[in-house]
């Protein structure tokens, strides 16, 4: 999308991130579960897309670790994703996923999982196949895995706190 730049989160986005989540998903609910995820300190990255100087998105990775056999396994989880309604459409979301999925893996990351529409995550690789082995609560057909480099393929998931009972 032209005229969208994709940067990382400051301390001063608090309010207009709230916003944007709070628009994107009709509810406060995704917007209080980022908050929660962020006051935890369990976000790994956190991106905001700007356009005209007004935050238009946001997504946020946390950390997620797999237990396959008692060694946990540090992954990512991506959610939530969001994007200004007045702004959907346009390209933003795929640019904050595939801006994330850059740092992500030059940072050494192996495995991110989302559960989302398997429609729109599958144009970023993310694959039910992948993720069919874990156990989680958030378990089912919207569960997806992208794999970066060697990484377990089933175990039990640990979620960030703030997804407890979500």
């Amino acid at each position: 999308m032209s005229g969208v730049s994709v940067r990382q989160a400051l301390p001063e986005d608090r309010k207009a991130i709230f916003g944007v989540e709070e628009r994107a998903f009709g509810r406060k609910h995704e917007a209080d579960l980022v908050e929660r995820v962020v006051a935890d300190g369990e976000q790994l990255l956190e991106l905001v897309a700007e356009k005209d100087g007004r935050i238009v998105g946001h997504v946020l990775f946390s950390r997620l670790l797999v237990d396959p056999d008692g060694k946990p396994f540090a992954a990512v989880s991506l959610a939530p994703l969001a994007v200004d309604p007045d702004y959907q459409g346009q390209g933003v979301g795929s640019a904050l996923v595939r801006r994330g999925h850059e740092i992500l893996q030059e940072r050494g990351e192996k495995l991110s999982i989302v559960v989302g529409d398997p429609a729109y995550y599958g144009r970023f690789g993310y694959a039910r196949a992948g993720a069919e082995k874990f156990k989680s609560d958030y378990q089912g057909d919207a569960m997806q895995a992208l794999y970066w480099g060697e990484a377990p393929s089933s175990g039990q998931l640990a979620h960030p706190r703030a997804f407890a009972g979500w």
